[in-house]
């Protein structure tokens, strides 16, 4: 069993392993090494009718559906209440291969340029930001019940809309959606990478304006 790879953790954990990992991402720092994307979108699929053809198992599409927001809310409210116990010196570690301050930054960063309630929902989407989002904004204080509404929001609308859209795949290929399923996946991590990236080559054009 791979744990940081999805089609791995659905085959040989189910419904359990998707909704632990989910938790685990969204909660813990450690989650940063996790798969959440890809996750949803293949849990999707193991949710539809080319589950027996693509992982040899079938997922409840109820189960996956209310679970899966409902694990991203429970462990977002875990790194909230995390980052709001025990302050900036969680962050102040070394650099590591998965962690570093870089990362923290950019979520800082996120938090600043869109206010609460628009950084919370748009970081879903974002790899390490979204794991890195919610004790941060434990860290600066941002009020629980805001926290909590809009980590409720994101929290249906990534779940959901990204398992979503496996499901519909599933549905619509059946069988021959394995030939398809490397190829979507990537697709849906660059994507997903995409505003990170963009920030980062927008900050790197801004500091060569003020050199």
């Amino acid at each position: 069993m791979n744990l940081l790879d999805a089609k791995s953790i659905i085959a040989d954990l189910g419904l359990a392993g998707v909704l632990g990992i989910l938790f685990t991402e969204t909660g813990l720092l450690i989650g940063l090494i996790f798969p959440g994307d890809s996750l949803l979108f293949i849990a999707g699929i193991a949710a539809s009718g080319s589950a027996a053809a693509v992982l040899g198992l079938h997922l409840s599409v109820a189960g996956l559906f209310i679970g899966a927001p409902l694990a991203v809310i429970a462990g977002s409210q875990l790194g909230h209440f995390i980052g709001y116990r025990f302050g900036r010196p969680l962050f102040d570690r070394p650099d590591g291969r998965f962690f570093n301050h870089t990362r923290v930054a950019a979520s800082e960063k996120w938090l600043k340029k869109y206010g609460p309630g628009r950084a919370i929902i748009l970081a879903r989407y974002i790899p390490f930001v979204r794991t890195l989002m919610n004790p941060l904004c434990g860290i600066v204080r941002v009020p629980a019940k805001t926290f909590f509404l809009w980590n409720v929001v994101g929290g249906i609308l990534w779940a959901d809309g990204v398992a979503l859209l496996g499901y519909i795949l599933g549905e619509k290929l059946k069988g021959s959606v394995d030939r398809y399923l490397l190829p979507i996946v990537a697709v849906i991590i660059f994507l997903s990478l995409l505003p990170l990236i963009l920030e980062i080559v927008r900050e790197t054009r801004t500091k060569r304006h003020l050199s």
